[in-house]
């Protein structure tokens, strides 16, 4: 076994670390497939979600209010936001599929990105190492503003539907990409 398989082996190993501790549903198939190639692993992976969040400049612990990783409704998003405290300025973000693959060889990565951008991954590109070589696939599907100060919406409610309606295209969009993908590894 050489470097390579042993730390794919050692990282796929590993219990999740991920705040939602198990693998998105619509990204799980990709996730397989590539990990089942003797060139790639996933180190990490998203297939987009929306978020509320408390907004500050430095990530800790608690900042998530709530997360969804579903198309979301009108409904929903108002009933989370009204459930709210005061004290907060609180941010809304709507964030693209993202994933990360450790790769065998610069020539494994640059062909996974240009199947990457034949999918639609725009935003992605190759890190390299002493060590080892990461793709790093990003889609550009993204939303992000503050929504709420001191309990009160910022918005108001036609904003908040087309928020809604945007939102949930640009999930499908970022699911759609993870398919094409999914095809073309």
């Amino acid at each position: 076994m050489n470097d390579f398989q042993k730390r794919k082996q050692d990282v796929l190993s590993k219990l999740d670390k991920s705040s939602k501790q198990s693998w998105d549903e619509k990204i799980l198939k990709l996730c397989e497939k590539i990990n089942k190639s003797d060139n790639y692993y996933t180190t990490s992976s998203c297939a987009g979600r929306v978020v509320i969040m408390i907004d500050k400049l430095k990530k800790e612990p608690g900042l998530f209010l709530k997360v969804y990783h579903d198309e979301i409704s009108l409904k929903r998003l108002n009933d989370d936001l009204n459930k709210i405290g005061k004290g907060e300025l609180i941010k809304f973000k709507q964030e693209p599929c993202i994933l990360h693959v450790a790769c065998d060889s610069l020539e494994d990565a640059q062909s996974l990105l240009d199947k990457a951008k034949l999918a639609g991954w725009k935003r992605s590109g190759i890190i390299a190492s002493d060590k080892r070589f990461i793709c790093e696939l990003n889609g550009t599907e993204k939303l992000e503003f503050l929504i709420m100060n001191k309990g009160k919406l910022l918005v108001g409610n036609e904003f908040l539907e087309l928020i809604v309606k945007r939102c949930n295209q640009n999930l499908k969009t970022s699911w759609e990409k993870i398919e094409r993908l999914k095809e073309l590894v």
